[in-house]
C-alpha cells in the first residue's frame, strides 16, 4: 500500500492545521494508522494511532486534548486534526499503516510494527 500525506505548512503558535494520510493499492486489507513524527536532531516519535474500524485512538502525552485522530474508511484517509499548536510541534509528520487482521481491532505505538510509511509532510510552527 502507498501511503500519501498532506496538509502540512507553517502555523503561528495557538493555530490550527489538519493532516490528511490516502492509501492506495491493498486496501482491501484492513490497517490500524498511526501518526509519528521527527524533529530535527531528534529520533522519531509516536503522536497518535486509530484502529481499523476507528473505535480506538490512542495519543502521545503532549498532543492529548490537541490533536484528534479520524478516518474514513471509505475514503481510505486517516486525518490528524492539530489544534493549539506548540512550537515544539513543528516536525516531520509520517503517517504509517500496520496492515491486521479483523479481530485486531486495538491500537499500538510501535514503530517497528508498521509495514507502510508515507514520505512525510512538514509543519513548522512559530513563536
Amino acid at each position: 500500500v502507498q501511503l500519501q500525506a498532506s496538509g502540512g505548512g507553517l502555523v503561528q503558535a495557538g493555530g490550527s492545521l489538519r493532516l490528511s494520510c490516502t492509501a492506495s493499492g491493498g486496501t482491501s486489507s484492513r490497517y490500524l494508522m498511526a501518526w509519528f513524527r521527527q524533529a530535527p536532531g531528534k529520533e522519531r516519535e509516536f503522536v497518535a494511532a486509530i484502529s481499523w474500524s476507528g473505535r480506538s485512538t490512542d495519543y502521545e502525552d503532549s498532543v492529548k486534548g490537541r490533536f484528534t485522530i479520524t478516518r474514513d474508511n471509505h475514503e481510505n484517509t486517516v486525518y490528524l486534526q492539530m489544534d493549539s499548536l506548540k512550537p515544539e510541534d513543528t516536525a516531520v509528520y509520517y503517517c504509517a499503516a500496520d496492515a491486521v487482521d479483523y479481530s485486531s481491532d486495538y491500537t499500538h505505538n510501535l514503530d517497528f510494527r508498521f509495514d507502510f510509511w508515507g514520505r512525510g509532510t512538514q509543519v513548522t510552527v512559530s513563536s
